[in-house]
């Protein structure tokens, strides 16, 4: 299973959704299993770190994101990938709308792995700290349903 994370620009949102899912696949025992990566709509921030706010609220919780860089969504994503998952509305619009013909990959909102069918994670680059907790918070509630989705749908190992 491959699993991709979206957001606007791969520095907040996504890559905070990457470094959380890897690390509940570990404490699952499936980080050989899955394949995590994430990326943005926009190129603005390629190549960049993650967001110093998104790190330091990740890192209280004991998720390191420091080695993760910003890349853009690209055309073969849709081939590689099982689940492309986004962070709010825009994000599943422009990713539906480069979605080739025959792509079989899951595509849809993250938080509906959480129950939140149609809710968007709130982008909190403009805002406080605390906006990086609530991301945080809505992350890790969907990573659940969606290690329980993946671990459903794995092979079990002999």
């Amino acid at each position: 299973m491959r699993v991709l994370f979206v957001c606007l620009g791969n520095i907040c949102r996504s890559p905070t959704a990457e470094g959380v899912f890897r690390r509940r696949l570990e404490e699952r025992g499936l980080a050989g299993r899955v394949e995590v990566d994430s990326c943005g709509i926009g190129a603005w921030h390629v190549g960049k770190a993650p967001d110093p706010r998104a790190m330091a609220a990740a890192a209280r919780r004991g998720v390191d994101l420091s080695a993760l860089r910003a890349r853009r969504l690209d055309d073969g994503d849709f081939a590689r990938f099982d689940y492309l998952l986004a962070m709010d509305h825009d994000n599943l619009a422009a990713i539906e709308a480069r979605r080739p013909a025959g792509c079989e990959a899951h595509v849809g909102l993250f938080l509906a792995f959480a129950g939140h069918h149609g809710r968007s994670v709130p982008d909190p680059y403009f805002g406080g700290d605390s906006g990086f907790e609530e991301v945080l918070d809505l992350i890790e509630a969907a990573a659940g349903g969606l290690i329980a989705e993946l671990e459903a749908r794995l092979e079990p190992l002999s």
